[in-house]
Order: C-alpha cells, then sequence, then structure tokens
C-alpha cells in the first residue's frame, strides 16, 4: 500500500482552469481553503489557444473579486455585433438595446489573470499532478495524486468540485442511474483559421451565405481568428491559403466589403455538439464548467457558463461555512442549470439560425432569411439577441 501524505483542507478542487482557479479565488476571499490539483503544466494551459467573448457580468467578476483589471485596461469591449445575410451587414447595437456590452479577452489571459492571482495571494494550486482518484463522495471526500517529485498524496476535505473539463473524471463518479446525460450532436463543424491581418472589421460579424456560415472575430491588432462551417470529417491539412481566402471572402460578400487578408499560420477543424449533465451535484461532488456543460461555440457562452457556476457554488459554501445551513448547496444543482439551458436555448439558436442544415429545402433557406429579416428589422428580436448574448442579470 502506498504511503499518502495527508493534506487536510475545506474545498478540494479537481481542474485549475479558469472555472477552478475562480472558485479557489472566491474562497480565498471569504475565507475559506482550498486545494487545487491540475494534470496539465501551467504552460500547457497558457499556449491552449482559445477564443474568449467575456460577458458584461463575467467582466464585473474578474474586476470586482479583485483578480484583475486587465480586461478593461487590454481588453476591447465591443458594444455590438454585426450579423451578416444577403450580402449585406445589420448592426445589433448591445448598448442602445441593454445597455451593456461584452469584450473580446481570450479565455488564456483571463486563465493568467486567475493563476497570477491564486499565486499572489499564496493559494495552493499544484499543476502537473498524475494518477488522479477521487473517493468516497457521498461521506468524507478524499482525492489522491502523486506530485511531479512522484511524492502521493492524498486530499481530505469537506466537499470535491470537478472542474477537470469535458474529460472529467468526476462525473463518471455520479452513477449511470443517478445522472442524465443529454446530447445535442451537431452535423457540420468549424473551420477554422489564425492570420496574421489587421482587423477585417471594428466588432465581430456573424455571416450567413448560402455557402454555409461564417465568424470573423479577432485576437489583437496584427492576428485575427476566423471560420468558417465545414463538414466535421475535412481535412483541414488539404486546404490552401488561397482556397482558404476565397472561401472565407465568397461567405462574407456583398455591399463592398471584403476581408483583409494575411499569412494563415494555424488551420484546423473544431467538431463540437451541446451537452448538460443532471444533477451537477451528487452527494459532496460539485460539478462545475465543461465537466457539467458544453456548448457549440456560436454564443459565446461556454467559459460564461463556467464562471457563473463557480459564483453560485461560492456563495453556497460560503453561506454553508458562515451559518452551518446546506440551504444553497442543495439548491446549486438547481440554479445553475437554470442558467445552463437558458445558454442552451441561446446557442442552438443561434446555430441554428446561421448555419446552413444538411439537405436543406429552398422552403428552410429562405424561413432562414425571414428569421434573421425579422430580428435585425425588430427591435423586440434584436433586443432578444443582445440580452442573451450580453449575459442575464446575475441574481
Amino acid at each position: 500500500m502506498v504511503e499518502r501524505q495527508k493534506i487536510r483542507t475545506q474545498v478540494g478542487i479537481v481542474g485549475a482552469g479558469p472555472a477552478g482557479l475562480m472558485l479557489s479565488h472566491l474562497l480565498a476571499r471569504s475565507g475559506i481553503d482550498s486545494v487545487v490539483i491540475e494534470k496539465r503544466t501551467r504552460t500547457q494551459i497558457e499556449e491552449t489557444i482559445r477564443a474568449g467573448i467575456l460577458e458584461a457580468g463575467s467582466v464585473r467578476l474578474l474586476v470586482d473579486s479583485g483578480v484583475s483589471r486587465r480586461v478593461l485596461d487590454e481588453g476591447d469591449e465591443h458594444e455590438g455585433v454585426e450579423l451578416r445575410f444577403s450580402g449585406e451587414g445589420h448592426r445589433i447595437d448591445f448598448q442602445d438595446l441593454v445597455g451593456e456590452s461584452v469584450w473580446l479577452y481570450p479565455q488564456t489571459e483571463v486563465f493568467i489573470d486567475l493563476a497570477d492571482a491564486r499565486e499572489r495571494d499564496d493559494g495552493d494550486v499544484r499543476f502537473s499532478v498524475t494518477d488522479t482518484s477521487v473517493t468516497d463522495v457521498l461521506g468524507s471526500p478524499r482525492i489522491q495524486f502523486t506530485d511531479t517529485e512522484g511524492m502521493a498524496h492524498e486530499i481530505e476535505c469537506d466537499f470535491v468540485v470537478g472542474a477537470d473539463g469535458s474529460r472529467s473524471i468526476c462525473r463518471q463518479l455520479i452513477p449511470a442511474g443517478e445522472r442524465t446525460d443529454n446530447f445535442r450532436e451537431y452535423p457540420f463543424a468549424w473551420f477554422g483559421i489564425l492570420t496574421e491581418a489587421p482587423p477585417s472589421a471594428p466588432e465581430l460579424i456573424y455571416a450567413h451565405s448560402d455557402r454555409g456560415f461564417a465568424l470573423i472575430s479577432q485576437r489583437t491588432e496584427t492576428v485575427q481568428r476566423m471560420y468558417f462551417q465545414c463538414d466535421p470529417t475535412e481535412d483541414a491539412s488539404a486546404w490552401s491559403e488561397a482556397r482558404i481566402w476565397e472561401e472565407l471572402q465568397a461567405r462574407v460578400a456583398g455591399n463592398g466589403f471584403s476581408l483583409k487578408e494575411g499569412p494563415i499560420f494555424d488551420q484546423m477543424v473544431l467538431p463540437f455538439r451541446s451537452y448538460v449533465c443532471e444533477p451537477m451535484r451528487y452527494g459532496n461532488l460539485f460539478l462545475a464548467g465543461d465537466a457539467a456543460h458544453t456548448v457549440p461555440p456560436t454564443g459565446a457562452k461556454g467559459l460564461n457558463l463556467a464562471l457563473n457556476d463557480m459564483r453560485v457554488l461560492h456563495l453556497a459554501l460560503a453561506e454553508f461555512y458562515a451559518t452551518g445551513s446546506q440551504r444553497e448547496l442543495d439548491a446549486y444543482s438547481e440554479r445553475a442549470l437554470n442558467r445552463v439551458w437558458k445558454s442552451q436555448n441561446f446557442s442552438y439558436w443561434m446555430t441554428t439560425l446561421l448555419h446552413t442544415m444538411p439537405a436543406a429545402s429552398d422552403f428552410d433557406n429562405r424561413r432562414q432569411l425571414a428569421e434573421l429579416n425579422s430580428i435585425v428589422t425588430s427591435r423586440a428580436g434584436s433586443t432578444y439577441l443582445a440580452e442573451a448574448y450580453t449575459g442575464w442579470p446575475q441574481n
């Protein structure tokens, strides 16, 4: 039997992505101890390129909780988006419609801010661990792992939080008879590129065309990220730069608009799906972020949902340690899932609104264009999109 070094804490967190680090940060501000473990190195997480549109509430959470002001100083505030169809662009003005904005701020930067904040505040975060397992989640949970020096450890804690991504080991601890896995597979993927070029537009462009969907996004003043709808089996390496630019230009063409081109230094195919695990609690185990749910990227909800999970869970844990009441812990799954399902609906709606479905008929395509036209010509329709995109109030 392996001799394990014992660690005692109040909350053990599996996963040191933005979700796990945000919870650890919030708990520390409430005087609650936590230990975070992560199988990847910090460098590996920092070098994983992920897009990032932050809702107004997510930005406030980062700033007001003392993580960092860098999102305000270095992020790009976007007060709207453009819906482009039938060769014309239509701006959805978030500020006019709902008085909110979103911020273009890559998930990598959110992770760096949170990792720096945990280091600044002497948080216990352990990267590069191996042999992770979790036991006794219905009683007194324990997390076993091996550190980078080969030392075996066991964390004894009151609660375990599974923030370990879409391939979560924590989620598998909920027996199949106690867990419902809700899936939606999509019959298309995104062909994504990174290019050295100036921005083609001041805000994101969501484009519908008879060739399929395209998203014109941004990274920096000199690097841009763009996507177009493709078959999930598409071989990204088979596409030349000329062919990629021809396809992207065709999908946004019209009214004299064209993309600013440059060298492409990364290209990949990104399949996606919708998934929700119900419930998000089992005994003293709580799931959050991608461990509990994933959404298609069209609605820009993934990271925002993960941060909201941790906001709700922090409040529940803070009440428990302050009063001994489990009322908020008992309500966590239902409260988190309420926003998760609203986000699933919005993400599904945006995805089916803008993508060309396989075997779509002329009727289907004309109906889709009519729906887009209804949104941009109706203040009520535009307001729904603006409210959902910038984020519902965080009660």
